[in-house]
């Protein structure tokens, strides 16, 4: 069991009594170590739909020690936003160092139709892992991400690694929906899940990641044991590595084992919990039954939590902690409620769905403990973990250096943070909030310093600061008007409607 990483284990371990106690026979070898070049491995944790406001270092009364403690090593920004959702877009941002949005020419590419933005990284595209095989690293990466792992058309993006590792669970079929009890599966299902499609998802769901119960066979348990061997493959080579652990939990579906939920749900909770949501209005909940899904995704995080501190108990015990620069961050957040909704909207771009947690931890340690307020943007990390390696960034690689944080300096200049999803925008500074679809229509405005919650439209009252704000966003991604691409709308409503169709029948 892992065990919260502390200062003096994290970076400290072969320097006392705390490192010598948790060496173990599979360390990598002195000689191994002083062979590869004098240059930091990288180690990049990204952890799908992590809200930073359920982490205990940004204040949130959520247990997740081991990220906190990593937070204790690293520089925190308080305001990172993802600048391009959802989970596909927000990969490409991340691992191409490059402002994806506003998606201007996208179209659907051949198996990959997931909306505006949605488009597979190539075998020959720059990205921060390619960047730093040229440069002479070993490069692994160990994801149960459907897309980035499973979807054909990144395969030339898996194949772009010394070793990609899959890990089955979120799609496929590890084990025969039979090893699940209908009483097992009606633990999961309150009233409004005794459909179809979520009695068929969630079975199979339980199926192949434990069943509840057993937490070594979740999938944030399977994909950081595997991490923890492309870890070790990766010690032993004659290079420095470059290692990317992509965890998918806690994005829904939900099932965690009893002594992560029983943390947080209350003892007078009857009945199921829910492990999905739908992505809408809220009012399908009464109070219990958001308070229990609220209590679900708790236990989610503190489950990965659980398992990324076993990732980092595992780099101290190799006796790599003081020559990786590590860094986690997530894709985006979700809605538990929070505007009477819940679910990922593209229309709903608030701090519970763009503000994410970004860690930057210096091999070195300097730095450790701070925190910016510099708005932080996932195209932020593939420069900054390059500048950390010593790598030049290949051309096009357009988000900031952080590293500079690391020494109490500014990276540079940059006032507002915006991003999008699909066909809408939001764009904040320190003031204000606009969210507004991109076609210029449903365009809503917050005052931050008197409605930080952003729960009053203030657009009507101050059309001035709407169309300032609006022009931020088109002036700094090159000045054209962003691209709306009402055809995918139509097609999405078409779906809906149809499927509407089905069930009334």
């Amino acid at each position: 069991m892992a065990h919260a990483i502390d200062r003096r284990t994290l970076l400290r371990a072969g320097a006392g009594a705390a490192g010598a106690a948790v060496l173990t026979a599979r360390s990598v070898p002195q000689a191994l170590a002083a062979g590869r070049a004098a240059r930091p491995n990288v180690l990049l944790l990204v952890i799908d739909s992590l809200r930073a406001d359920h982490l205990g270092c940004h204040g949130a009364d959520v247990a997740t020690p081991n990220i906190d403690a990593l937070a204790r090593e690293s520089v925190r920004l308080r305001h990172a936003h993802s600048e391009a959702l959802p989970t596909g877009p927000a990969r490409r941002s991340i691992l191409t160092g490059r402002r994806i949005f506003p998606f201007h020419g996208w179209a659907p590419p051949k198996g990959l139709n997931q909306g505006p933005g949605w488009l597979p990284i190539g075998a020959r595209e720059q990205t921060l892992f390619s960047a730093l095989r040229r440069a002479g690293y070993w490069t692994g990466y160990v994801s149960d991400n459907p897309f980035l792992a499973f979807n054909t058309t990144f395969a030339g993006f898996r194949g772009s690694f010394d070793r990609f590792q899959r890990v089955g669970g979120q799609i496929g079929s590890l084990r025969p929906v039979s090893s699940v009890s209908r009483r097992e599966l009606e633990r999961w299902l309150p009233d409004w899940m005794q459909q179809p499609k979520y009695r068929t998802s969630i079975r199979r769901y339980l199926a192949d990641n434990g069943r509840g119960r057993d937490e070594r066979q979740t999938a944030a348990a399977r994909v950081c044991l595997q991490g923890i061997d492309v870890l070790e493959q990766a010690a032993r080579q004659r290079k420095p590595f470059a290692l990317g652990i992509d965890c998918f939990d806690p994005h829904e579906p939900w099932v965690p084992p009893p002594r992560y939920l029983n943390r947080y749900l209350d003892r007078a909770h009857r009945g199921p919990v829910p492990a999905d949501l739908r992505y809408g209005r809220a009012d399908y909940l009464d109070a219990a039954g958001l308070a229990a899904m609220r209590a679900v995704y708790c236990a989610m995080v503190t489950l990965v939590d659980h398992w990324i501190g076993n990732v980092l108990q595992r780099l101290v015990e190799l006796r790599l902690a003081d020559e990786t620069a590590v860094v986690l961050v997530s894709d985006h957040g979700l809605l538990l409620g929070e505007h009477g909704l819940t679910g990922k909207l593209a229309t709903e771009l608030h701090p519970e769905m763009t503000h994410v947690p970004l860690l930057v931890r210096a091999p070195d340690g300097r730095g450790g403990g701070r925190a910016s307020d510099f708005f932080g943007s996932t195209h932020d990390i593939a420069p900054t973990l390059l500048s950390l390696a010593g790598v030049r960034r290949p051309r096009g690689m357009d988000g900031f250096d952080l590293s500079p944080l690391l020494r109490g300096r500014s990276p540079g200049r940059r006032l507002v943070a915006f991003g999008g999803y699909a066909n809408s925008y939001y764009v904040r500074d320190r003031s204000w909030c606009l969210l507004g679809r991109n076609d210029g229509s449903r365009r809503r405005l917050f005052d931050l310093r008197a409605d930080p919650g952003e729960t009053r439209d203030v657009a009507a009252a101050h059309p001035e600061v709407v169309t300032r704000m609006h022009r931020r966003v088109v002036q700094a991604t090159g000045g054209r008007p962003l691209p709306f691409y009402g055809d995918y709308l139509k097609r999405k409503r078409q779906i809906r409607e149809r499927a509407q169709q089905r069930r009334a029948r």
